[in-house]
């Protein structure tokens, strides 16, 4: 694992090992798929992953107005994860779908005639899903995992690649970025990939936070320790509930009291 600045370069065996132990103060339901387009292999040399990774903050800072880099993970064709924008910070990465997402970049162009991934390539994407999958909680589905070019660049509604879309994440992309080859070529790699026969369980519903700030505990009580706190507005996942306390987390105990949030779905 190497870092400069803000930005971590690892193995996907080293990011799991880092997300696993990683806080994260707000909901996740969604896994942003996209490919940078530019700068694309031919700007990959295996050894410039932070000078790619400080272009394209430049570019988001100076050209797009964004206070850094818009997404949050960056892999790369040699099958290394780059962590670039805090998990905990909403991603600017498609209209409509930031508030609940996690931005990926697949370093790369994936249309047609572009690059071909690479298997190291392949691999990392897959497991990359697959991990986020895992970590939130999510099932793998077109519901959980989109592309960006589902989704109208005007409204930000999703329109299943009609209207005004990108490519992104490319033509080619898996063998093609519509909702249709999406279910029939990626996610069923990233479904094998979460667990030996098994996608972890999906959330009973979404909720809020409703007051300023609210203590979360390691388990349903208040004779259970203070591990964290989450603030007005945080969007949670609610995984199961007893005596009005609602689990937060897939795989720990994570804990609030539900008089303190408002279900949202």
């Amino acid at each position: 694992m190497r870092t400069k600045g803000k930005f971590i370069l690892c193995t996907v065996d080293e990011f799991e090992g880092w997300l696993a132990s990683a806080s994260i103060n707000r909901a996740v339901g969604l896994l942003q798929n996209h490919h940078t387009f530019s700068p694309d292999y031919g700007q990959f040399n295996d050894r410039n992953h932070f000078e790619l990774l400080e272009g394209m903050e430049n570019y988001h800072v100076v050209e797009r107005g964004f206070d850094m880099i818009a997404q949050n993970l960056t892999t790369f064709p040699d099958g290394t994860v780059a962590v670039c924008r805090p998990l905990d910070r909403i991603p600017a990465g498609i209209k409509g779908a930031n508030k609940l997402g996690v931005c990926i970049e697949h370093l790369g162009n994936f249309n047609t005639g572009g690059n071909t991934l690479r298997e190291a390539h392949k691999s990392s994407i897959v497991q990359l899903n697959a991990l986020l999958c895992r970590r939130f909680g999510l099932t793998p589905s077109t519901e959980t995992i989109v592309y960006h070019h589902w989704y109208d660049l005007d409204s930000g509604t999703h329109t299943n690649g009609t209207g005004n879309t990108k490519t992104c994440p490319g033509t080619a992309f898996f063998g093609g970025n519509s909702v249709a080859s999406a279910q029939a070529n990626f996610i069923p790699l990233v479904l094998q990939s979460v667990t030996p026969g098994q996608a972890p369980a999906a959330p009973l519903r979404r909720a809020e936070v409703s007051v300023d700030s609210l203590n979360v505990r390691d388990g349903g009580g208040m004779q259970y320790a203070i591990v964290k706190k989450v603030h007005r507005g945080v969007s949670l996942q609610v995984y199961e509930e007893k005596t009005g306390w609602y689990r937060i987390a897939p795989d720990r105990q994570e804990w609030v009291c539900g008089q303190y949030v408002q279900t949202i779905t």
